[in-house]
């Protein structure tokens, strides 16, 4: 068996253009769903310790169930992933007013961003990877942010049951960018994600206000409900007396990574379902890895015959830091017109009876 990608109908957009799903599909049949609308993930088809495989991805059934939720499923995230306070920043001398969407906030490219934009797609296979090329040009103003951004997403799945996701960016003006993937996982396939055993290789996070804003200090993990160097169960401390998760309703917060190399790709998480066996393992070239537990979610929000209610799925995207326009002790997300945007990020799949080799 060879890779390969097909695509579908996805529906309709509201102003009557038509989405499409595309598969693609590696030599052991592991499946990854991404539509060309917000690029996002619909679902992955993962194999157990068994060899069995089940949808660790929550998604939905088309895109007008896509254009409708707000929990961004499964979507690319731009031109900044997380938070900007109160939707506004100063650069070069002036001052931008972004959409806000997320009480006095803006969150994740505003309402009308990058996972609500439709894509323009090219499809391409070899013997042992699948390809799925994304562009879209976001016009100078869109969302209120400056300057004309060319951005390339590119995915790639690969014989070793890796999704890789390539980031390329170009602007004419200086503008905030900060580009990352917003998938919902859950390795058991139902159920909530508590007893999922995660890893962060992190010996600090940004705690936040109320509004789920940095406050600006890197906070050591040890002794904290944030402690994820070593594994622990999802759900084993959400329940913690600690401020900082009853601002987040559990956690949605963002971990600064032990980087061993600038720009190297390396572990930014690690998670192990342990009854069904199924490790997902997030890389990244980023300094930043937000971990959310699902806290949001609710019975009402359905899709692929499914129920995804609270805390039935996690997210880990890997990021610059949130704020970070406002903020100039973090690294700086500013992107210029002479030079280029790249980062790369990979979800590796394997079982727990092969994990030893995952990291190899």
């Amino acid at each position: 068996m060879q890779a390969s990608i097909s695509s579908s109908p996805f529906g309709q957009l509201p102003d009557g253009r038509a989405a499409t799903l595309y598969t693609l599909t590696n030599q052991h049949g592991m499946q990854v769903c991404i539509s060309d609308l917000g690029g996002v993930i619909t679902s992955i088809l993962a194999p157990d310790r068994s060899g069995q495989l089940g949808d660790v991805c929550l998604g939905f059934d088309d895109a007008t169930a896509y254009m409708g939720e707000s929990h961004y499923f499964g979507a690319l995230i731009g031109r900044y992933g997380n938070r900007i306070a109160q939707g506004q920043f100063e650069l070069d001398g002036k001052r931008y007013q972004l959409d806000v969407n997320n009480g006095i906030n803006h969150l994740h490219g505003g309402r009308e961003g990058f996972h609500r934009q439709l894509w323009q797609a090219e499809a391409a296979s070899s013997a042992d990877t699948a390809t799925l090329t994304l562009r879209y040009r976001s016009p100078d103003g869109e969302q209120g942010y400056p300057g004309n951004l060319d951005v390339t997403v590119r995915y790639e799945l690969g014989g070793d049951n890796a999704l890789r996701i390539a980031f390329h960016a170009v602007t004419d003006q200086a503008t905030p960018v900060n580009l990352t993937n917003h998938a919902y996982f859950n390795l058991a396939g139902q159920g909530d994600i508590l007893g999922h055993e995660l890893t962060i290789p992190a010996d600090a996070y940004t705690p936040v206000d109320a509004g789920l804003i940095p406050t600006g200090e890197l906070r050591p993990v040890q002794g904290t409900a944030f402690d994820f160097r070593a594994p622990h169960a999802i759900g084993a401390r959400i329940g913690a007396s600690d401020q900082q998760l009853q601002h987040g309703s559990g956690y949605d917060h963002n971990f600064a990574l032990n980087r061993q190399q600038d720009g190297a790709l390396e572990l930014a998480a690690r998670v192990r379902e342990p009854v069904s066996g199924r490790v997902l393992e997030v890389w990244t070239q980023e300094p930043g890895v937000q971990f959310y537990s699902g806290n949001f979610l609710s019975d009402a929000v359905r899709g692929k015959g499914r129920v995804y209610d609270l805390r039935s799925g996690f997210c880990l995207e890997p990021q610059h830091f949130p704020d970070a326009p406002n903020q100039p002790q973090f690294a700086s997300t500013i992107l210029r017109p002479d030079a280029v945007y790249r980062t790369q990020m990979e979800y590796r799949f394997t079982t727990d009876a092969a994990a030893g080799a995952a990291g190899a």
